[in-house]
């Protein structure tokens, strides 16, 4: 299990790249628990998490080298079997894939859907679902690379077109 200091950069699945803040002690039902105090990047939104489930909410470090080798190789893949179901089915398993918090995950739904793009409509939702995947993965490959979230904007364009 990790521990974080005030000043890291972590990654809380779904709400995505956040700064450790603090660390807060607070009496709950007549016992003293430390909390993560966390500011989520994106929208400033304060979260607190308890430090003894830190791991099973999923709280990790930023991806290191090797990782983001690993997230662009997923990205350039192709020929992978994108689902055929409904799109409400094929919704809830692309969420299902950014509620874990994985980058991996994140970038297969990027790929997938910016792939289905290509060939039909995305829905609303698979619309918004696609801007959340790519807010999530250009906010953390960023971070990772050491670069300003546009370049990675642009070599996201670069690999999918949007009208490709």
């Amino acid at each position: 299990m990790s521990e974080f200091n005030i000043g890291d950069k972590v990654v809380y699945p779904a709400h995505g790249v956040a700064e450790v803040t603090g660390v807060d002690r607070r009496e709950i039902a007549g016992s003293v628990m430390e909390f993560y105090v966390l500011r989520v990047l994106e929208n400033d939104m304060k979260v607190m998490v308890p430090k003894k489930n830190a791991a099973s909410v999923g709280l990790r470090p930023i991806v290191d080298d090797v990782q983001v080798q690993e997230v662009y190789e997923v990205l350039t893949r192709r020929g992978e079997k994108i689902s055929t179901a409904t799109w409400n089915r094929r919704y809830r398993e692309y969420m299902e894939k950014i509620k874990t918090g994985s980058l991996l995950e994140i970038a297969s739904v990027l790929r997938d859907l910016c792939i289905l793009r290509g060939d039909k409509d995305l829905s609303f939702g698979e619309k918004k679902m696609l801007d959340t995947a790519r807010t999530l993965l250009v906010q953390e490959l960023a971070l990772a690379k050491g670069v300003q979230g546009a370049d990675v904007v642009r070599e996201l364009d670069e690999m999918f077109p949007a009208h490709a």
